[in-house]
């Protein structure tokens, strides 16, 4: 699976066939991280990826993601994968501002 995050780098963009490979490879997973990054959702900051799911904001760092998927499971999600695609390939908004500095009491 890490021929795929190579040959994204390689490309700098999701080619449909690369698209299909995260389908295959990561299943559900990677169907939702595809259209993460499709809408917009996977968010940089300072200080680390944010990506918007349905009901919250989920904090990436690494491969370390604030989700219940990740937090129980201690698996990869689809937030993780959403940002892998979203710095191989560019495809993210970018905040020079720390994400704590969003927040509103």
């Amino acid at each position: 699976m890490s021929d795929i995050w190579q040959e994204i780098e390689r490309e700098g963009a999701l080619t449909p066939e690369l698209r299909t490979c995260i389908e295959r490879a990561y299943g559900e997973r990677g169907r939702k991280a595809l259209v993460a990054v499709d809408d917009g959702q996977v968010k940089r900051y300072r200080d680390f990826f944010i990506v918007v799911g349905r009901s919250s904001e989920y904090v990436v760092e690494s491969n370390f993601c604030t989700c219940s998927d990740f937090l129980f499971r201690g698996r990869e999600c689809w937030h993780i994968l959403a940002v892998r695609i979203a710095e191989r390939t560019g495809l993210y908004e970018s905040y020079d501002i720390w994400y704590q500095d969003t927040w509103n009491p």
